[in-house]
């Protein structure tokens, strides 16, 4: 919050020479009377010495009567209907002040006084200013009031004028307040004083710091705290819900902590969320003030939230002297969105995106240097000010360093705590770290407007002994005069790379660099660490490039039928009317082809030049049917979705075409609403009336002009898979909430060999059993199963020869506390038992071997277990949580089976989800894959929300497989999910052991399944089940061991939603690379059976014996070919 930015205009001088103990100090006494709209205040000010004058005015708000009740201290109306610049929240509310009038009052006091003058202002009236929406395209539709008193909440602040205003100064206060019981007052400071008495509630905040206004927010809170160190960790909710609250908290005190070691200790004495009763996005000293919608977006908690966070060291403890340029946007920016994004390894991606606003945004009619920069107000506003603020900060941290650069800041922070700071001070506590003289830098990106371009050519490569000399030729293509640039280079080899930084002052530059190895490949700024404007083929086609074109056509389909066109027409309407752009909206038929110059939009499917749409597709393995949309690996109905597709214009690669088809007119106010704030994206898939986006992507960028291969002269040119480019390390790192370590040694535990493979009814799996049952009652949960014990056991055949013996699922439970839904539960499981030395389904060869079964099922259990122990002593679900080890998995399912058989207590009709851990180990860098994603409509919601939170991806397998202990619940209409990490080579084999799990990777399965568990466990409506429930559950019949006994050695892709199964990855001497097939191939055919998903490939493999020689027809880039494969044992 920036406010009373009028007074940063004056001389700064005075009020930062002994700043903190000249303050304007104010005691208020308040009274608040939401039914009247009423405010009643009583203000003790005292003005420090060195401020008093003869002659002193304030301002305050004309809606309020104000009188003196010091003897001897008069008040005189000098000026009625004064109208006073605030400049409000980010600036952006200017207009705040014309929605009423203040009043200029003087103050005259009888005695003159050499010291501090202190005196009381009564002044009392009503405050009821309406909340309005303001402009759409920056504030993503929130709404202002400079001020309201209502049954709903107060909102009081410097937009308000409610509080005696002197002018250039700063202040300090004290605020007690009374409201009616039940009513709670947040403001900036610390809480001294809180008791409820005589049905009024009395509370009062002591803020000593320097600040800029007096914020009084009210309302029938829910209050909920907690400690982090020394900071008071706080959230006012309008409506009882401890684990949002709980997660707010949580986050807070991780961000708090981290921010702690990056920058300093924390200015104040607390922090909170307050929800607010209209949609706001605004953060104060020490709170931020969230709309109800907002707070549960589930990517707030990881984006806006942690952003609004650290504008409590910038921007609201180290204050901005605006009329230098507001720096402060762009380093929080860079601080908290660009770190989170680093730390989820998505950096580059980040500042290409950003790289591209500005490309797609800004051009020279709209164009500034940042020391103009006040506030956004558009898109390209937002680009400069935001964007390439915040590239500047990244560009500066390439210069000096990151360890520099944090003592940069750090010397910043404390020498500039609560006074204003420009550009300049940020650039003397740098150079007083480096030792550098910073100031041409400075002046090249703070003070100059415009953007390099840069080009790589002549790229050439000649071996001389043994050295290899490259050559190549960097060029700025600019118009403006040339940028001084520390170019970074990637120069790719075998089996490295290296990157370096060439100095570059003038348009061009000849670049000369000797090895000792051959190199294979040049990249010009790669990783997007400068800032620059970007050649159209390093952006994938976007929704930006059309939202930033000044010159655009919408094309409308004649051919639709009239209600669908008078839909397209509406949508095409609303955005015409954007004055800043000429948009021309016609019927497709005036046109014979697509104009070259402008970026156009092609609505519907029946649209003639839907064609050259289906066209460009087919380069990012895509396509547009009549009744189905594929983008990517992804298949979408028609039917009630609606499709946004951006393609490169053929004719002017420069230009975009966006297809944009919906069957839902319902769709058109929401589509309308919600794509400029999808502009990164290069297709959308949006369901229903809302519309819900249900899918979203970027095309990948090929040819970039900045990227060139090495030829070698008189070598032939290599196809390599060339290694990764080095990836920079986080600024900064959250602690985590789960612990790797943890998880890991019970990996080893139950993967070890005293185990022996976790055999039913072996010493081992008794062991097991154990220390299962000791880890949940270490986390607190309670006995789950009837008879009030940890178990369900029964006996069953435990080995090839038939012998039986007992076994048992291990149940622990958190009970719900909603009387109406404490009887529902979800289930959170995983199997713990595995192969022992190979019964049942050892492959062939393994007989007789400790199968340590360390990712099948160790890590499963190891997630499961480390849910319990963050969430078996806090947690209080509104529906039970059920935490499940089951037993005899690898048998058939038999545990889950029985579980959903016999339990009553819990019975599995009452199961509102279930999310089962099986074989979640070996993650590394990819994707975490969620099966059975079909069995509920929400499942796609609910992990595009925790990847949202958590930043962990994840892909939704759709496909109906027998994988794990779900499919027992599947059968009797429950839905539920397996996570899994991926086929690997050593399933089920001796060599799945614990050295190969991934400990990372497990903190991002238990992140993820968090998010997952926390929904479903206060989720009141139950999910809508998709599957086919059978109308009896079977009972427990033989295992069925051995069914299938081959395999072609190949691992299938569980995401490909086409026809077909997919290889993923195969060994060079499995027999499907023996009989030539590759990965990316499609197999369609085994033998006499069709296969057409892999419960078919499955299904025909059972038929064969090892040793079969069968036909085998697959695809391979769109071409059938039919090969002989000869199947090995499984």
């Amino acid at each position: 919050m920036f406010k009373r930015i009028l007074f940063l205009f004056v001389t700064i001088s005075v009020c930062t020479a002994s700043f903190a103990g000249s303050t304007v100090h104010h005691k208020l006494s308040v009274n608040v009377d939401p039914v009247k709209h009423f405010v009643d205040a009583v203000d003790q000010i005292t003005i420090p010495a060195d401020q008093v004058k003869p002659n002193m005015t304030f301002i305050l708000n004309s809606d309020l009567t104000v009188s003196s009740l010091t003897p001897g201290v008069t008040i005189k109306l000098e000026e009625s209907g004064v109208k006073v610049e605030d400049l409000g929240m980010d600036r952006e509310d200017l207009d705040l002040s014309s929605e009423f009038k203040q009043n200029k009052y003087s103050i005259n006091f009888v005695t003159e006084s050499k010291g501090d003058v202190t005196f009381t202002l009564k002044f009392s009236g009503m405050i009821n200013y309406p909340i309005k929406q303001i402009g759409e395209e920056y504030a993503r539709g929130f709404s202002q009031t400079p001020g309201i008193i209502d049954e709903k909440g107060a909102y009081l602040g410097g937009s308000t004028y409610w509080v005696p205003w002197f002018n250039e100064n700063w202040i300090s206060f004290e605020l007690t307040t009374t409201m009616p019981k039940g009513w709670s007052v947040v403001s900036q400071g610390k809480r001294t004083f809180n008791e409820l008495k005589n049905n009024e509630q009395t509370s009062t905040w002591n803020s000593p710091d320097p600040m800029e206004e007096i914020y009084l927010i009210a309302a029938k809170f829910n209050e909920y705290s907690k400690s982090a160190g020394a900071v008071d960790v706080m959230a006012f909710l309008r409506t009882p819900d401890e684990t949002l609250a709980n997660k707010y908290l949580e986050t807070t005190a991780q961000y708090l902590e981290m921010y702690r070691k990056l920058i300093g200790t924390y200015p104040f004495t607390k922090f909170a969320l307050v929800e607010n009763f209209w949609e706001t996005g605004y953060g104060m000293p020490s709170f931020t003030l969230l709309g109800e919608q907002i707070i549960r977006f589930p990517f707030i908690l990881h984006s806006s939230y942690p952003h609004e966070l650290l504008h409590n060291y910038w921007g609201n403890s180290v204050y901005i002297d605006f009329k230098k340029g507001n720096w402060c946007e762009g380093l929080t920016a860079y601080m908290a969105d660009h770190l989170i994004a680093e730390q989820r390894g998505q950096a580059d991606e980040y500042r290409r995106t950003t790289l591209q606003k500005y490309t797609d945004y800004v051009n020279p009619s709209n164009d500034f240097p940042l020391n103009k920069f006040i506030s956004r107000t558009n898109p390209s506003s937002e680009a400069v000010g935001y964007g390439k603020n915040s590239m500047f900060w990244n560009m500066l941290r390439e210069s000096v360093g990151d360890e520099l650069f944090v003592k940069g800041f750090q010397k910043f922070y404390r020498d500039n705590k609560f006074n204003a700071a420009s550009f300049d001070d940020i650039r003397a506590s740098f150079e007083s770290v480096s030792g550098k003289d910073l100031k041409s830098f400075f002046s090249e990106w703070v003070d100059k407007k415009g953007a390099p371009e840069l080009s790589v050519s002549n790229v050439k490569c000649v071996k001389k002994k043994n050295e290899y000399l490259l050559q190549f030729t960097l060029k700025q293509l600019q118009k403006e005069d040339a940028f001084a640039l520390d170019v970074p280079v990637a120069i790719s080899f075998a089996k490295n790379v290296v990157v370096e930084k060439v100095a570059m002052t003038g348009k061009e530059q000849n670049c000369a660099f000797t090895f000792k190895e051959n190199p294979r490949l040049v990249q010009v700024d790669p990783q997007f660490n400068l800032f620059r404007k970007l050649n159209y083929n390093e952006i994938p086609p976007s929704l930006s490039k059309i939202f930033g074109a000044e010159d655009l056509l919408i094309l409308l389909p004649l051919r639709a039928a009239k209600e669908k066109l008078e839909s397209y027409r509406a949508l095409a309407k609303i955005w015409s009317e954007d004055k800043t752009k000429k948009i021309e909206v016609s019927l497709d038929s005036k046109y014979d082809k697509l104009p070259v110059n402008k970026n156009i939009w092609i609505f519907g499917a029946d649209n003639k030049f839907t064609g050259v749409i289906k066209n460009s597709l087919k380069d990012y393995n895509s396509e547009i049917k009549n009744d189905a949309v594929t983008l990517g690996k992804t298949s979408f109905p028609v039917a009630n979705n609606s499709f946004i597709v951006s393609v490169r214009h053929p004719n002017n690669p420069d230009n975009v075409l966006v297809y944009l088809s919906t069957e839902n007119k319902e769709a058109v106010p929401g589509l309308a609403r919600k794509l400029p704030h999808y502009g990164k994206y290069s297709y959308l898939v949006f369901e229903g009336d809302e519309p819900a986006n249900i899918g979203k992507g970027e095309w990948s960028s090929v040819n970039s002009p900045l990227t060139a291969k090495v030829i070698t002269h008189g070598e032939k040119s290599s196809s390599d898979v060339l290694p990764e480019l080095p990836r920079r390390k986080a600024l900064a790192m959250l602690t985590p909430v789960f612990s790797s370590e943890r998880m890991l040694k019970t990996v080893q535990y139950l993967a070890g060999d005293e185990l022996a493979g976790r055999a039913p009814g072996s010493t081992g799996m008794n062991s097991a059993i154990d220390f299962i049952v000791e880890k949940f009652k270490s986390a607190g949960l309670l006995p789950g199963a009837d008879d009030g014990t940890y178990f369900q056991s029964w006996e069953e055949v435990v080995d090839a020869n038939g012998k039986k013996a007992s076994v048992k699922n291990i149940i622990g439970i958190i009970p719900g506390t909603n009387p109406d839904l404490k009887d529902e539960s979800v289930v959170i499981c995983a199997h713990y038992d595995h192969l022992g030395l190979g019964w049942p389904g050892a492959n062939k060869g393994n007989e007789g071997k400790i199968h340590p079964g360390a990712d099948d099922n160790a890590s499963g259990v190891s997630v499961m277990l480390e849910l319990a122990e963050l969430l078996g002593k806090n947690l209080k679900p509104q529906r039970s949580v059920i935490f499940v080890a089951f037993a005899s998995e690898e048998s058939g399912l038999r545990g889950s089976k029985y579980y959903v058989q016999n339990m009553k207590r819990f019975p599995a009709k009452k199961v509102i989800g279930v999310l089962n851990f099986d074989t979640v180990g070996r993650l590394g860098n990819g994707k975490l894959l969620v099966l059975g994603a079909a069995t509920a409509r929400e499942w796609r919601f609910i992990f595009m929300g925790a990847s949202y939170v958590t930043g962990v991806e994840t892909e939704m397998v759709t496909q109906e497989l027998d994988a794990s202990d779900q499919k027992s619940f599947l059968e009797v209409g429950v839905p539920g999910v397996q996570f899994f990490s991926g086929a690997n080579a050593d399933y089920h084999k001796p060599s799945d052991t614990p050295d190969k799990i991934d400990g990372a990777g497990l903190i991002k399965v238990a992140a993820i399944a968090q998010e997952a568990l926390l929904y479903l466990a206060d989720r009141k409506e139950p999910l809508s089940f998709q599957g086919q429930a059978v109308s009896e559950v079977k009972k427990l019949q033989a295992a069925p061991a051995g069914e299938r006994r081959v395999s072609t050695g190949s691992v299938p892709d569980f995401t490909f939603s086409g026809e077909g199964v997919k290889i993923a990855d195969l060994s060079p001497d499995s027999p499907a690379a023996k009989a030539g097939l590759q990965k990316g191939d499609i197999i369609v055919k085994l033998g006499q059976f069709k296969v057409t998903n892999l419960r078919e490939y499955s299904d025909a493999l059972k038929s064969f014996q090892p040793g079969n020689i069968v036909d085998v027809l697959f695809l391979r880039d769109g071409k059938e070919i039919n090969a002989k494969l000869e199947l090995m044992a499984k």
